[in-house]
């Protein structure tokens, strides 16, 4: 006798659907603003840190405060104190996939064994450094790749790939153009 034992990989599917059905009869819930202060603490090392962020119809707060260190690498003439800011961005845009990959699988009762991205990004520091104006200060191109283990068919891990990567806000930032204000009080 067989035995179907659910899909468990620790996302609460049916939270995330309770919140989506809630969406459609209060949709100004839906408003979030995101928030990190970052201040500078010697040469390029800042620190930022994350407690509050408004959503759901107030303000809230995370069970605890974040911090990150974020600096230049030695070579660079730095301390080294943390990952660089363009680094976080590759944290980020896994952190985000990969989040996804979870959730999708979990509605699409997809046991998952391990999940593991690999974010790689392309940069001529010929921008940044003012050694040439022609060349793009950011990322020339950014590559994730993923070593899925989990009970489904290829066909399906890269559905759950494809999915995560629609609905990924990161990814979304990140290709497509947002409006940013940079202002001095």
């Amino acid at each position: 006798m067989s035995v179907d034992t659910p899909a468990d990989n620790g996302v609460n599917v049916e939270a995330l659907l309770g919140v989506r059905n809630a969406l459609a009869d209060t949709p100004d819930i839906a408003q979030f603003q995101w928030r990190a202060t970052c201040s500078w603490v010697k040469g390029t090392h800042s620190r930022s840190h994350v407690n509050t962020f408004y959503g759901f119809g107030g303000e809230q707060q995370h069970k605890t405060t974040f911090v990150y260190d974020a600096d230049h690498p030695l070579a660079f003439a730095a301390e080294d104190n943390g990952v660089t800011p363009v680094e976080y961005v590759l944290v980020a845009l896994g952190s985000c996939l990969t989040a996804g990959v979870a959730a999708v699988a979990q509605q699409r009762q997809i046991q998952l064994r391990s999940v593991q991205a690999t974010v790689e990004a392309e940069m001529d520091l010929h921008g940044i450094l003012g050694a040439d104006p022609d060349v793009r200060n950011g990322f020339s191109g950014v590559k994730v790749t993923y070593n899925i283990d989990a009970d489904a068919s290829p066909d399906e891990v890269k559905a759950l790939v494809a999915q995560s990567q629609k609905r990924s806000a990161v990814y979304d930032v990140l290709t497509n153009p947002t409006q940013v204000t940079v202002e001095v009080i």
